[in-house]
């Protein structure tokens, strides 16, 4: 048996879902849980459902002046979600 160097937790883990396939899975789920930290607390405040459906977030939002204000910034809104998550695990964000 082959000695090897000590492995953290972490590193396991994340040889597991690389192994897996499941990396972009938890890219996207890790987007949603994100969310509120991307657009802050007053934003938040007004989204009710959050969900990543082929890597498209959806985020249904419950003023339809808020929705338009979002829709303007979609590509800043993106890029600001995969540099928090660390990979390109959003395309698009759709607004409901």
């Amino acid at each position: 048996m082959k000695r090897t160097e000590p492995k953290s937790i972490a590193e396991i883990i994340d040889e597991s879902m690389a192994q897996a396939g499941l990396t972009d899975a938890m890219a996207q789920q890790r987007a949603c849980y994100l969310w509120p930290e991307i657009v802050g607390p007053g934003v938040n405040r007004y989204t009710f459902k959050r969900y990543v459906h082929h890597g498209k977030l959806h985020v249904h939002i419950t003023s339809a002046a808020l929705k338009n204000e979002l829709a303007f910034h979609r590509s800043r809104l993106v890029e600001q979600i995969n540099r928090a998550v660390g990979s390109n695990a959003i395309t698009d964000i759709i607004f409901h």
